[in-house]
């Protein structure tokens, strides 16, 4: 199958795949790229430990248009939950890249909330070059047929309890919720495990937690077009009335007073909000290091980057700095 790649200027399409440990992400993932043609497809897999993810499976998929250098994994834990650290930094890299990835995969811990994930598309050196195509979530539809979740709901609590990255505690059924209520297109995935009558049980549990619309579809090991999983054009990212996670729904802003600095024992996945400083002119490099560690040791403050300039220096300092972390380049 052949693609079109995307035109000069137009946004490179995104497509985050989500769904519980063991739903079929990885396995998907694989027939997809073994069906995508010469389309150039870029991967972030975010799986840690022996719990998570080979990615010998996919960087060995037989297409040259995905080689080693197209997978990137992310091992520092949940991906919703390590945004500004890991996620942010490897799309900016994937979009310096030449030539550029006709689509970037994303598939996310199986702990992953998608709705932080879908917003971080809106960081401004993001937004301007990278789109949500669509949030693919695969549901276990054997196990939903037999009353669980996942088919290994003790991996589940064994990753969790792994992960020192987490800060959300969300209960398995609210993940599960938060999950689908996001999705553009609903995979129950091992259909071919599941008699028909059983099967109308589960699209009801699915259908439940599904935005109005939404398609849902059957796949047994992976089996569907990248046709189908490609190209859905939801523009996610502004558009996420309806996609709420279930905490979202418990934390207004209009519940506090406005100076209220929301120090909470876990942080809840808010908004970005990219502000614009003019900066002095510096006395020298010790100066703006002191300057960039002062402001993210501010509540809030994810990342610093920019341009500064020092006394007497007629080149400009590139400033970059995510956490505690950061280069100043001349």
């Amino acid at each position: 199958m052949n693609f079109t790649p995307p035109a000069v200027g137009k946004k490179i399409p995104a497509t985050v795949v989500t769904g519980f440990l063991g739903a079929g992400k990885t396995t998907l993932i694989r027939k997809l790229i073994e069906q995508a043609g010469d389309k150039r497809i870029a991967l972030i897999v975010n799986e840690f430990g022996d719990m998570g993810f080979d990615g010998d499976m996919l960087k060995d998929c037989g297409n040259p248009n995905c080689s080693d250098d197209d997978v990137v994994e992310l091992k520092n834990g949940c991906i919703c939950c390590t945004v500004a650290e890991d996620f942010l930094p490897t799309m900016e890299m994937l979009i310096a890249r030449e030539p550029k990835p006709d689509h970037i995969v994303i598939e996310t811990s199986g702990l992953a909330l998608p709705q932080p994930l879908v917003q971080a598309f809106q960081w401004p050196s993001v937004r301007a070059s990278v789109t949500v195509d669509g949030v693919v979530t695969i549901a276990d539809a054997a196990a939903l047929s037999e009353g669980h979740y996942s088919a290994n709901e003790e991996a589940i609590a064994r990753q969790r309890a792994m992960d020192e990255s987490l800060d959300h505690d969300s209960p398995i059924d609210e993940l599960f919720a938060d999950q689908l209520k996001c999705a553009d297109l609903i995979v129950l995935s091992k259909a071919d495990l599941v008699a028909v009558e059983a099967m109308g049980t589960v699209e009801k549990i699915v259908s439940e937690h599904a935005r109005a619309g939404v398609k849902m579809i059957q796949s047994s090991n992976g089996d569907i077009s990248a046709a189908v999983l490609l190209g859905l054009d939801s523009v996610a990212e502004e558009d996420m009335a309806g996609r709420e996670a279930a905490h979202d729904h418990h934390h207004h802003h209009d519940d506090h007073d406005d100076d209220h600095d929301h120090d909470d024992d876990h942080h809840h996945h808010d908004d970005f909000l990219s502000i614009v400083v003019a900066p002095r002119t510096f006395s020298s490099m010790a100066d703006i290091e002191a300057s960039v560690v002062e402001a993210l040791s501010q509540p809030g403050i994810l990342r610093v980057k920019g341009y500064a300039a020092i006394e007497g220096k007629k080149a400009r300092v590139v400033v970059q700095a995510v956490g505690r972390r950061g280069r100043l380049l001349v």
